[in-house]
């Protein structure tokens, strides 16, 4: 079986199409704001509308079908031809001075990782600001999940493509719509909802409507890019920000298949899935117990960040806790404290806490609870089959019997990401970095977290990393991203055999 590179090539041009439209509107911003830098982002713009026109147009004769092997090279090649096009507007404005720096941010962008190499954000042109948080909510729900909404308009189906970006997002069998370019569209249009509704929220609460903006596509994305050095502890004297962010991470976690069955009033459905309520567990516990321990351990005026205690300590230490959980759990990389200075137990907990990740079908990054759910729930089955070798005991996962070849599946993806990441902090050990800050990196890069452990801490960025260490860190993102699978993939023998 033949690649069909004439439709690759065909859809490649569609999506620096789409790049180039998010420039255009970047651009709006620019002349708004009067930053200066309009003529570099529309330059930016024409080369991808140019690019994409001719790809579109040299290969509008092509056969109108995608196999496997096709949905799987489109995915990896449409994300690197975004990323790399993606990092002109940073070029041309001279934002950011080097390649490696550039590649970084804008992989950390487009994987909505939240990881940074900028000591000072706020100095940056509005407009290439908005460009960082435009990256996030262009790769949040998936870039090739945008161009499935639209190819049925081109006479072409996108099955393949939408299991071939979102391979973790299936496993409860569940579906919006039988089409799937349906289902595209429903998930963009929640996915759009929820970004204006946080945005007027925040602006309600007290930050400015760029601020709020920018937030929130960064939020909704589980990115973490923001607009303050400071990130979100620029607001620690308004909990009622805060809060709203905690609430919209929350939402950002969870299954968007829940999201609509709640929204069409199936809430039954939300609350009976096993997935959402091992996600919601997970979070009210380990709150407790880090509210506990900052309350009782940690004395949060004594770290960077200043903690006003405006409804006295209780309550500031619930809310941080609350909000670095959930910010780890949702894999958005926001902080409002250096949670890497508090106690060597908290610290142990959020480093454990970046391999966890929150529910398929969302725009979080990690492993995903319903993985660690199946895998705890074999392992009780194994135990079980010991004692009774010969009684018949299926795995159900939402009242559903899981095949055998999934939990083989599952259990390949947790040794390949347990691999990649022990390799991943190895290299980054060559590169000059302590164990806490390698391993840190390592896991919060594969697992899309952003601020991570060590001199890559969420008090500090990424800034003083070798040129390679950044090069391999966004390597590591990327993977992460698409899930080990679709990337690796491609450099398997077996991809470019002729069938």
């Amino acid at each position: 079986m033949r690649l069909n590179f004439k439709l690759i090539l065909y859809i490649i041009g569609l999506l620096l199409i789409f790049n180039s439209s998010a420039m255009i509107l970047t651009a709006i911003v620019s002349l708004v704001f009067n930053d200066g830098v309009v003529n570099e982002i529309l330059s930016s713009a024409a080369i991808l509308m140019s690019l994409g026109l001719i790809l579109m147009l040299t290969n509008k004769n092509n056969i109108r079908q995608i196999n496997k092997r096709d949905g799987y090279l489109i995915v990896t090649v449409g994300w690197l031809t975004m990323i790399l096009s993606g990092m002109i507007p940073y070029y041309l404005s001279n934002s950011i001075d080097s390649f490696s720096n550039i590649f970084f941010e804008t992989m950390s962008g487009y994987t909505a990782t939240g990881s940074t190499i900028l000591d000072d954000v706020e100095a940056l042109p509005k407009s290439i600001i908005f460009w960082r948080s435009m990256t996030h909510w262009l790769g949040g729900m998936g870039i090739i999940v945008l161009a499935i909404a639209i190819l049925p308009l081109l006479g072409i189906g996108g099955m393949q493509l939408f299991s071939a970006e979102v391979p973790g997002s299936g496993i409860s069998g569940d579906k919006i719509h039988p089409r799937i370019s349906a289902t595209a569209k429903r998930l963009w249009l929640i996915y759009f909802g929820l970004t204006i509704l946080e945005t007027i929220a925040l602006s309600i609460a007290g930050m400015s409507f760029f601020d709020a903006l920018n937030h929130s596509m960064s939020n909704i994305a589980t990115g973490g890019f923001s607009t303050k050095n400071e990130s979100l502890a620029y607001w620690n004297s308004i909990p009622s920000v805060q809060y709203i962010v905690i609430f919209f991470m929350i939402l950002a976690g969870t299954n968007y298949l829940l999201i609509y069955s709640a929204i069409i009033g199936n809430f039954k459905k939300l609350f009976t899935n096993t997935e959402f309520l091992w996600y919601v567990s997970f979070i009210l516990i380990f709150v407790i117990i880090t509210s506990f321990s900052i309350y009782n351990f940690v004395d949060l005026q004594q770290t960077r960040f200043e903690h006003p205690e405006i409804f006295g300590k209780l309550e500031s230490s619930f809310r941080h806790a609350f909000f670095q959980i959930v910010a780890i759990i949702t894999t958005t990389g926001f902080v409002t404290a250096d949670f890497a200075g508090w106690t060597p137990f908290l610290t142990m907990l959020f480093f454990g806490l970046m391999f966890l990740g929150a529910s398929s079908g969302s725009t979080s990054g990690g492993i995903k609870i319903s993985r660690h759910s199946i895998l705890i729930k074999n392992g009780f089955l194994e135990f079980k089959k010991a004692l009774h070798p010969n009684a018949v005991l299926p795995l159900r996962y939402n009242h559903n019997v899981v095949k055998k070849e999934v939990v083989i599946n599952i259990l390949g993806f947790f040794m390949l990401y347990l691999i990649l990441f022990i390799i991943g902090a190895g290299v980054l050990s060559i590169q000059g970095l302590d164990f806490i800050s390698a391993i840190g990196g390592s896991a919060a890069s594969i697992g899309n977290v952003g601020p991570a452990l060590g001199s890559v801490g969420p008090a500090f960025t990424y800034t003083d990393l070798t040129p390679f260490a950044k090069i391999w860190c966004s390597f590591l993102m990327l993977v992460g991203r698409l899930e080990l699978f679709t990337f690796l993939i491609i450099f398997s023998p077996y991809f470019w055999q002729k069938l």
